[in-house]
């Protein structure tokens, strides 16, 4: 039984900064297990953020620039947490960032040239794990269902809550997962307009009433009724929820608590509509920063009633789940083993997908 030693990095469309995660993963007896070593968060400072933020709008020139410049500052920065770990690492796998995604026309593309992050940290690199999918005819997305699948099957429901929501289930013996739409994009839209990073514990949030007409608005947005697999990212919520946010009269805290309330009726319609109807006590495993919001979880837990619990892991498991996926992911494609599911994203068939890059001295 070998132990993979690998650095995971991931980040979001949420711009929060770079999760770092030192993870352990090992087979036994036909079961991925995992250890989560050492965990650090970068934040982006306020140019990187812009530059990131965007990167859509960039010339093919400029934004080639910045996939050169994303690389180099991965390697950096995984160089610098793997000097202070002072432990082996066998290699990184880096998500990267996305800065285009329109699947329906074959194009997906993740920030941080992987030559070049392996050149800076000096180790082997596995990167961009959504493109074979795209070419496969697959959305190229939610790829942490396999993650869900092969560490997390003891919970009925998988939710993560980054900028957007996506969930993760087992639906006649196949992993079924999809984005289901906001999560923290537009909290943070709006917190960000008030000189704040994040609305702490949904404490400004708590604080506001429902906005019946926006959410009426939410609610019936076209996305909602697409059937999935689904993916939807960035542009949707600049082309649809920005004009919304920018065009309502309510204050930020009645913003906020709608938004919730929002998200909170998409989630549990989805849960609930896939639940075991024979089970009676089924668990939804929520993960991400929206799992840090209490306010947020207390209002899931309200829309979805008392037929499915919401399990909020340890914090750690909550910030750097994704990075640990991405972790595993690097190894599956590093064992020859799929990695994506066609039964999450469409694709015609399972994929084994992540390039791989070894350092170069130059």
């Amino acid at each position: 039984m070998s132990t993979y030693r690998v650095l995971g990095l991931m980040s979001g469309t949420s711009l929060d900064g770079l999760d770092m995660a030192y993870c352990h993963i090992w087979e036994n007896d036909g079961k991925w297990n995992f250890s989560i070593k050492n965990t650090a968060e970068i934040d982006y400072s306020d140019e990187m953020r812009e530059y990131l933020k965007n990167a859509i709008h960039l010339s093919e020139e400029n934004h080639g620039q910045l996939h050169k410049d994303y690389g180099i500052w991965l390697g950096q920065q995984s160089k610098l947490f793997i000097d202070e770990l002072d432990e082996e690492v066998d290699f990184i796998a880096s998500h990267g960032h996305t800065s285009h995604h329109r699947p329906e026309d074959g194009v997906t593309f993740q920030l941080g040239d992987g030559q070049l992050l392996a050149n800076t940290a000096g180790k082997q690199v596995v990167c961009d794990f959504r493109t074979k999918d795209v070419s496969l005819k697959g959305q190229g997305a939610p790829l942490v269902p396999i993650g869900d699948k092969l560490l997390f099957h003891e919970y009925d429901f998988c939710l993560n809550l980054g900028g957007i929501s996506n969930i993760s289930f087992d639906k006649d013996g196949q992993r079924i997962a999809y984005d289901i739409g906001l999560a923290n994009m537009p909290l943070n839209y709006i917190t960000h307009k008030m000189g704040l990073a994040y609305d702490e514990n949904g404490k400004l949030a708590r604080s506001g009433k429902l906005d019946q007409s926006l959410l009426q608005k939410l609610n019936s947005l076209p996305y909602y009724s697409l059937p999935y697999p689904k993916s939807t990212g960035y542009e949707w919520f600049t082309s649809e929820i920005v004009p919304l946010i920018e065009a309502s009269k309510a204050s930020n805290e009645d913003l906020l608590y709608t938004f919730i309330h929002h998200n909170c009726e998409q989630i549990a319609f989805a849960a609930l509509k896939h639940k075991n109807n024979s089970k009676s006590n089924s668990k939804l495993l929520a993960t991400g920063g929206g799992a840090l919001n209490g306010f947020f979880m207390e209002t899931l837990q309200t829309k979805l009633g008392s037929s499915i619990e919401v399990v909020v892991p340890n914090t750690t498991l909550i910030a750097y789940k994704e990075a640990l996926v991405f972790a595993l992911m690097g190894v599956l494609r590093l064992e020859g083993k799929n990695n994506v599911l066609k039964s999450v994203t469409g694709a015609t068939s399972d994929s084994c997908s992540g390039e791989v890059f070894f350092p170069i001295e130059v």
